[in-house]
C-alpha cells in the first residue's frame, strides 16, 4: 500500500463533557454526557454526506463509510485524508477514478441506522451471490468473547447515549470503538480492517445495537461471518444474514443469547443451563 497521509488540524474532541443536572429531588447533580458533532466527508473535494459523530478515530471512519459505499476500492491509491474539526470536514484525496460517484449520489435509501443512516448505489446488487466465509463456533467462545467486552464501553459507561461495535477473535478483542451511531462505530472498524489488510472469516463482529439490514451488509462486506449483538434482529436483518450465511446470534449478555441464523455451525459445549 502507498503511504497514506493523515493529516489532522487539531487534537481529537472530547468525547463527554460534565454538565450540571437535577435529580427527582431537585437536588443538582454533575453528569457526563456524550459529545455530539458534525462531521462532512468529501471525496476529492466533492461533499459526499455529514455525519453525526464523537470523532474519536474520523480517518478511520471516513475511510470506512466510503469504502463501505462502494465509492473507494483501492487502499495503494490513497494519498491523503485532511480532518479539520474547525470546519468539522474531512476531506479524502485518491488516484481512484471516481467517475461512478454521480450516478451512485442520486440513488439514495435512508436507513434505520441511529439518526438514520444512508447508502448510496446499489450496494446489495454487488453482494447479491456473496456468502460469508463459514467458520464453526463454540458455545465457551461466544462465553468468553461477552466477558472480554465487559471491560470496554467507556463512553458509555461515563455517559450513556453512545453505541459500541467490536472486533474479535476468540476471547480477544482486536479493536473496540463507540460513537453515537452504530453505523458510524462498524465504518470505523471496517475502515481500519480495510488498511491493515486484516481478514474477517476468523473473526467475530460485536454490536451493542440493533441488526438491522445495514448493519448485516456492513458486516458482509467485512467478510465477518459471525455477529453477536446485545439487541434484537429486525425482519430484513434476518433475511439478509441468512442468504450471506452469517451466524446471527443477538439478546447476548452475561450468559444468556439466542442463535436467530446458523446454530447448526455452534458446538453447545457448556453442558447445563448456566443463565437460570
Amino acid at each position: 500500500m502507498s503511504k497514506l497521509s493523515v493529516i489532522k488540524t487539531s487534537e481529537n474532541p472530547l468525547q463527554t463533557m460534565d454538565v450540571d443536572v437535577y435529580d427527582e429531588y431537585g437536588e443538582k447533580l454533575v453528569k457526563s454526557i456524550a459529545c455530539e458533532r458534525p462531521l462532512t466527508v468529501l471525496l476529492n473535494w466533492k461533499e459526499i454526506v455529514t455525519l453525526m459523530t464523537l470523532g474519536s478515530r474520523p480517518d478511520a471512519l471516513v475511510l470506512g463509510y466510503l469504502k463501505n459505499q462502494s465509492f473507494i476500492s483501492d487502499p495503494d491509491a490513497l494519498d491523503s485524508v485532511i480532518i479539520d474539526w474547525e470546519t468539522n470536514s474531512a476531506a479524502v484525496v485518491t488516484r481512484e477514478n471516481i467517475d461512478h460517484l454521480e450516478p451512485a449520489l442520486k440513488k439514495k435509501t435512508v436507513t434505520s441506522g441511529c439518526g438514520q443512516g444512508t447508502m448510496y448505489g446499489n450496494v446489495m446488487k454487488q453482494l447479491e451471490n456473496y456468502q460469508v466465509p463459514q467458520r464453526p463456533l463454540k458455545q465457551s467462545q461466544i462465553y468468553a468473547a461477552l466477558e472480554a467486552l465487559t471491560h470496554h464501553n467507556d463512553t458509555y459507561k461515563k455517559a450513556g447515549a453512545v453505541h459500541g461495535c467490536a472486533i474479535c477473535f476468540e476471547d480477544q478483542v482486536l479493536s473496540f470503538v463507540e460513537d453515537v451511531g452504530r453505523h458510524n462505530a462498524v465504518d470505523t472498524l471496517a475502515g481500519e480492517m480495510w488498511l491493515n489488510n486484516m481478514s474477517g472469516e476468523d473473526k467475530i463482529f460485536y454490536t451493542t445495537g440493533r441488526l438491522t439490514s445495514e448493519m448485516v451488509i456492513k458486516v458482509a462486506q467485512m467478510g465477518i461471518p459471525v455477529l453477536l449483538s446485545r439487541s434484537g434482529v429486525t425482519q430484513m436483518g434476518l433475511d439478509l444474514a441468512q442468504q450471506f450465511g452469517i451466524t446471527t446470534i443477538a439478546r447476548a449478555k452475561g450468559l444468556r443469547f439466542q442463535v436467530y441464523s446458523g446454530a447448526d455451525k455452534i458446538e453447545f459445549d457448556v453442558k447445563g443451563h448456566l443463565a437460570d
